[in-house]
């Protein structure tokens, strides 16, 4: 009764009667309804809508997921799982891999019941698609422990895309394995009706290794294949939970177009040598069609360059226009009077390995080569070069101002073309990226300006 009494004497003496006491509850009471309206109608953090439930719950308000309405919700657990089920698959590949490697290949090898050379006929490259394996995972793996570590649930961090991208050849491997299947299998089956003890190692090791799973040799050997052709489901699946605005958006759809294109090319060249099996078919727009145009032409220009895939990088590839000049005369008659032919040309730089290391030798390092190749227009189904490489460490590449759609590459002591672009703009950004390394590697490039500029400039020094 006395606290009572002391607090309604502290109230009156404050100078707030009951009418003012009263006005500020309910102006309390206002405040609080608003914070709760606008709580219930903040926008989403994913999308912007204004359609979250009120959170009544103080943790759940606190939770970051507690800003997402509840479609982004749903669409960042069917992203997280897409995500954990790309990871996971890839796991269970690898070790499909390995089982082919540890309880076939090696025991086999061991025994003796194959030859190097029959073993190399089954298995393929093997080895090589355990390498690219298991660094692909690792970095994938790697991903997701430090998006948990840094609080992101969700694995809204985890790239997958562009992750893929920078793994992205491993797809020529995929082809190797693909192609060599049905001569794979064939060889298996001679040789198991013609080897007794193959015949029966392959029998005890299905019946009686647990590891197998009670599956044969020619099941293993069908994962690479299965692998391939589920990577655009896959990425699908991450798309379609992706928002548009996520930064890895972009990535992933150039993932899902590239391993599309790589299998088309597969079956393309699988046709081409006869084979009756195909891969999983996808429908082919005219960017797909481009790209299959365009991994033929990087095989093509690899082996004839004879460089490792993963030294090289190619740099510019596309069609130009070519001419050969009958003499040095023909800037001042201009390039109407040259005759142009249509070609396909990749620019290719070999770079220098920074590490042994494979997860290392993706890091740009210093250039070694890089070569000119020049391929005709597709004739008979097959892409043929109009001559060896240039390269271009023995080229210097000038420009005429009087002639500036074109550009004039000199091979010293030997021949001299001169390119076009249809388009100005690219003719100048082909010219430029040539003129790069041909100053980089060239052994002239201590000379000032380059060999043209200085017989040009030749009169101006004399005395």
């Amino acid at each position: 009764a006395t606290r009572t009494k002391s607090a309604d004497m502290e109230r009156a003496d404050s100078g707030i009667g009951q009418m003012p006491a009263r006005k500020w509850r309910n102006r309390a009471a206002e405040t609080l309804s608003s914070l709760q309206a606008w709580e219930a109608h903040r926008p989403c953090t994913d999308c912007g809508e204004r359609d979250l439930p009120v959170e009544t719950d103080v943790q759940n308000r606190n939770q970051r997921r507690a800003d997402l309405c509840e479609k982004c919700r749903k669409r960042r657990t069917e992203r997280k799982e897409s995500v954990l089920e790309f990871v996971n698959t890839e796991a269970s590949y690898g070790e499909d891999l390995r089982i082919i490697k540890e309880e076939f290949y090696l025991p086999m090898q061991a025994a003796g019941l194959l030859s190097q050379e029959q073993l190399l006929g089954i298995f393929s490259n093997i080895q090589e698609l355990i390498d690219l394996n298991e660094n692909f995972l690792e970095i994938l793996q790697e991903e997701i422990d430090q998006a948990f570590d840094q609080g992101d649930g969700d694995l809204m961090t985890v790239c997958i895309g562009e992750i893929f991208l920078e793994f992205v050849n491993m797809l020529p491997a995929f082809q190797t394995y693909c192609l060599q299947q049905s001569s794979s299998v064939n060889m298996l089956n001679a040789l198991e009706k013609e080897k007794e003890l193959l015949r029966i190692f392959l029998n005890v090791s299905q019946n009686d290794n647990t590891a197998l799973r009670r599956m044969n040799l020619r099941s293993f050997l069908m994962a690479p294949l299965q692998r391939v052709t589920k990577y655009p489901l896959l990425l699908s699946r991450i798309i379609k939970a992706t928002n548009e605005y996520h930064p890895d958006h972009g990535s992933l759809r150039e993932a899902k177009s590239r391993i599309e294109s790589h299998l088309e090319h597969i079956n393309m060249k699988t046709k081409q040598e006869g084979n009756t099996w195909t891969l999983r078919s996808f429908r082919q727009d005219s960017k797909k069609k481009r790209e299959v145009i365009n991994i033929e032409m990087r095989e093509t220009a690899l082996k004839t360059v004879g460089w490792l895939r993963e030294e090289t990088r190619f740099v510019m590839e596309g069609s130009l226009q070519l001419a050969q000049p009958p003499d040095g005369q023909w800037v001042k008659k201009g390039s109407k009077t040259l005759k142009f032919q249509n070609m396909q040309v990749l620019l290719l730089v070999n770079m220098k390995r920074v590490s042994e290391s494979s997860l290392e030798s993706a890091e740009p390092g210093p250039v070694k080569d890089a070569v000119l190749v020049l391929i005709r227009d597709k004739n008979n189904g097959k892409f043929h070069l109009l001559r060896e490489p240039l390269r271009l460490s023995n080229c210097i590449v000038s420009t005429d101002p009087d002639c500036d759609d074109t550009f004039e590459l000199i091979e010293i002591r030997r021949e001299a073309f001169v390119f076009r672009d249809s388009d100005r703009a690219r003719t100048h950004h082909w010219f430029r990226q040539i003129r790069r390394y041909s100053r980089e590697l060239g052994s002239w490039k201590k000379r000032r300006n380059a060999l043209p500029n200085i017989m040009i400039s030749t009169p101006h020094t004399r005395p």
